[in-house]
């Protein structure tokens, strides 16, 4: 069986955690110091790299390389060569406890855990205990943790990752050093996409793999797990197929309806919609996606200085074109109107068993003569 992208081409050092610079700059001079805490919480969106940041973290607490050679100590990463780096990349470090607290989030796993700790380690010279969604811990749970992390043995580290931050108590966070894991801007995961895509040698078009990127949502498990599906289709893909795939439109499409609708050309804008209901597209998303980029036309076009900022999403070209649907908008309040009309129209869709209707009416009401 083949291994999955995610996990194939999951960062092994530091420096790879792409989109995440201040997390990698803090960590890396913790271990050049030999300053490594006995207790971290990782927070954030999913799939931005906190499991894979863990598992760093202990192999840093454990390479045998940096612990042996002082020079190769100060560089801030694993050497991913010696026996307790390759077991950890591999998953049989034994000293390398991975608990999912989505389904071990009793008092009794804790109390596990409490006696596990005990124990020193088999071969390396810290346990390393990773918690992940650590906010699903029952109240028993997490104050047995919190007992734990407020005297934990030498030879203990703990590794708490969440998506959910503020569900945690106050009183585990403040005994953890934190660090918040940013959402991954879609540029980046198209870069890593388009590397993979290259090495794996997928007959890919640019086009799909930004539709992919964009679909990852700032994930970059997400965008390969989708890569992975996509190239299972073999020889040739192209942007069509990767939108029946996820059944979302790409960018292309959105942009083209939303000339429509600020060219005032009602007919071209229905038309385009039942064409795309045709196809079979999620049309809520579709809403979704042209309130973002009507978001996106009407900031840049009162705002120039946001350019800057759209580059980390969208390439030049798709840059270029938002500057060209602003020279469409001739009157600003009614460009505000049609994305008050689409966010009423949305919030309607999601619970209508005729998700046409809402977009429909919507985009009547603001082009009718």
């Amino acid at each position: 069986m083949s291994l999955a992208i995610y996990r194939k081409y999951r960062p092994r050092l530091l420096k790879d955690l792409n989109g995440q610079e201040l997390v990698v700059e803090i960590l890396g001079n913790a271990a050049k110091t030999g300053k490594i805490s006995h207790a971290y919480l990782f927070y954030g969106p999913r799939g931005t790299g906190k499991t894979t940041a863990a598992r760093i973290v202990a192999k840093l607490a454990n390479c045998e390389t940096r612990a042996n050679d002082e020079a190769f100590k100060k560089k801030g990463e694993p050497c991913n060569k010696c026996r307790p780096c390759k077991e950890i990349d591999e998953g049989r470090a034994l000293d390398v406890i991975e608990i999912d607290a989505a389904s071990n989030r009793g008092i009794d796993e804790i109390r596990s855990l409490k006696e596990g700790i005990r124990l020193s380690p088999t071969s390396y010279g810290y346990k390393v205990f990773i918690i992940d969604e650590a906010h699903q811990l029952t109240k028993q749970a997490a104050d047995a943790l919190l007992k734990i992390l407020e005297e934990p043995p030498a030879h203990a580290i703990f590794i708490l990752a969440t998506t959910e931050y503020e569900k945690l108590s106050s009183t585990i966070i403040s005994r953890t050093q934190r660090f918040h894991f940013r959402r991954v801007p879609t540029q980046l995961i198209l870069k890593k996409l388009t590397k993979i895509a290259s090495s794996e040698k997928f007959n890919i078009d640019n086009a799909a793999l930004e539709l992919i990127a964009t679909a990852a949502e700032g994930s970059f498990r997400d965008g390969e797990s989708l890569l992975d599906q996509v190239a299972s289709m073999g020889e040739g893909t192209a942007l069509e197929n990767v939108e029946q795939i996820l059944g979302k439109v790409g960018l292309v499409r959105t942009a083209a309806l939303a000339e429509y609708i600020l060219s005032n050309d009602l007919e071209a804008s229905l038309e385009y919609i039942a064409d795309i209901n045709e196809g079979g597209f999620n049309l809520v998303q579709l809403t979704k996606d042209l309130i973002h980029y009507l978001r996106r036309v009407l900031s840049l076009k009162f705002d120039p200085g946001l350019e800057k900022v759209f580059e980390r999403e969208l390439t030049s070209d798709e840059v270029k074109r938002l500057k060209k649907h602003g020279e469409l908008i001739t009157d600003e309040d009614k460009a505000i109107n049609i994305i008050r009309s689409l966010i009423r129209a949305y919030s309607e869709m999601r619970y209508s068993p005729f998700p046409l209707v809402p977009l429909e009416l919507a985009i009547i009401e603001n082009l009718k003569e």
